[in-house]
């Protein structure tokens, strides 16, 4: 993957809605899920944009493999961010004024998240994201890939997400709740590419949705 054959892959949509929230000059979360051909998408996007960028992710149990998949994202500009501690070196890459992926459709224990409502259910979902956020006002862009019939991928830009701010008891949850609205939407547009297979609905919520 390279700019010579980047549009052989990837077709960028609505890209202006990026490049609006990196002029603010204050770094930028990319909010994404396990959707489409994610690896694909974070290259591309860091090629095309010429910006560094970083993802926040559980080291991968093996280590060879990790170590290989590590490799593989650095290779494009993607620097590896271990979710464990990692608020200050997030920090820190927003002041570079990085990009920083977080794929937000994926179980967490009660006590890191929030419940949400997502596909009907109740979803444990991480509420560092929207901690982040509202901390150092970073704005949020939701990004996805969507394979398409000729074999390449459509990469959608949507606008920033405007996040709740205020009541600081419910502004976590507001937020997260907005992210996983994103995500829904996605989902329900194209059930066919997502990865389903996490066990998203894990940690349970015994109060129904009305």
């Amino acid at each position: 993957l390279n700019h010579e054959n980047l549009s052989d892959y990837v077709v960028f949509e609505n890209e202006e809605n990026l490049r609006i929230a990196l002029a603010r000059g204050k770094g930028v979360f990319i909010l994404t899920a396990h959707f489409g051909n994610w690896e694909l998408m974070s290259a591309a996007v860091t090629l095309h944009f010429g910006r560094a960028a970083a993802v926040i992710v559980r080291p991968i149990d093996y280590a060879p493999l990790d170590r290989l998949v590590s490799g593989l994202r650095a290779r494009f500009g993607t620097e590896v961010i271990a979710k464990q501690g990692a608020m200050r070196r997030i920090i820190s890459a927003l002041r570079e004024q990085k990009m920083i992926g977080i794929l937000l459709d994926q179980n967490v224990d009660w006590y890191e998240g929030v419940f949400t409502p997502f596909m009907g259910r109740w979803a444990c979902t991480n509420k560092g994201l929207a901690l982040m956020a509202v901390r150092t006002g970073a704005p949020v862009v939701p990004v996805f890939s969507v394979r398409e019939n000729d074999g390449r991928h459509r990469i959608i830009f949507e606008k920033e997400v405007p996040l709740v701010i205020g009541d600081k008891t419910t502004e976590v949850e507001e937020n997260t709740i907005l992210f996983t609205q994103v995500i829904e939407s996605f989902v329900r547009r194209y059930p066919d590419q997502w990865f389903w297979f996490h066990r998203r609905w894990k940690t349970r919520n015994f109060c129904t949705l009305t």
